[in-house]
């Protein structure tokens, strides 16, 4: 019974999770307005790539544009959040625990208030229409995630690897280069892939710290498409499934380090 029950869950949780994905790719493939139809087409019997080369054609900078975003946010959060989780798990000093009750604090602020107060500032430093500006914004929520991510792992790796290397002469940048580093691979693609599908997927800030003018992530040219072609779903669904691709692929790439980076710290002796 109990394996009959968790075969029904688990067939239920891919059609729940295949079945927009299915809608979704078999409305691309459908000439412009044929889900208007009182019963559409389960079937893209006379399918027609038109939505792709519409997507393509004014989309393809926005899919670049979000790519360069997503993977400079993915650089600067571990840059940052590997040395504090190391110091946070590994080092021993006073206001560890204040400073984790900080980092869940910052991630409960409301999107809208961080968004308006990154413009007002990004104003004065001219960062509004930038790559630097949005990977700057998009690294305020994800470097908090990626800190107490990194140092939940850390701290089920044993002091004594960090405490013989200083008794050989190491310095602290040279255990964390040399041991913490190698260790922590599973945790840092773990923590790089959660930062990656959040800038990519960014929305609030993207829309907020950009005009148009100069760069647009897929996110605000999927909204903006959406505006200009109402009548057009099929290009405008063919742009969403374009949009999909880059995270389901990395989705599966990196699963099996997710799942050792995130169950990694779960234990400790």
């Amino acid at each position: 019974m109990t394996r009959y029950l968790r075969t029904a869950l688990g067939v239920a949780v891919v059609i729940v999770l295949l079945f927009p994905l299915y809608w979704m790719v078999n409305a691309s493939l459908q000439p412009a307005g044929s889900l208007l139809k009182p019963s559409p087409d389960w079937l893209p019997v006379n399918g027609t790539l038109d939505g792709y080369r519409s997507a393509l054609s004014t989309q393809g900078g926005h899919l670049l544009a979000s790519l360069a975003v997503a993977a400079g946010t993915v650089v600067v959060s571990l840059i940052v959040a590997m040395p504090a989780a190391y110091a946070l798990a590994q080092l021993r000093f006073r206001g560890v625990q204040a400073f984790v009750f900080a980092l869940l604090i910052v991630q409960m602020v409301p999107g809208p208030v961080m968004a308006n107060s990154l413009y007002t500032l990004f104003s004065e430093f001219s960062l509004i229409d930038s790559y630097a500006g949005l990977v700057l914004a998009d690294s305020t929520a994800t470097i908090p995630f990626a800190i107490l991510v990194l140092r939940a792992f850390m701290l089920s790796i044993p002091r004594e690897l960090s405490e013989a290397a200083r008794v050989d002469g190491a310095g602290y940048w040279r255990v964390f280069r040399s041991i913490i580093v190698p260790v922590s691979r599973n945790a840092m693609v773990t923590a790089g892939l959660f930062s990656f599908l959040f800038a990519w997927a960014d929305f609030l800030f993207a829309v907020t710290l950009t005009t148009g003018r100069a760069i647009e992530p897929i996110t605000v040219g999927i909204y903006r498409f959406i505006g200009n072609q109402s009548a057009d779903w099929n290009a405008v669904l063919a742009t969403a499934v374009l949009a999909s691709i880059p995270a389901a692929v990395l989705l599966v790439i990196a699963q099996r380090y997710v799942v050792a980076g995130v169950t990694g710290g779960a234990l400790k002796d």
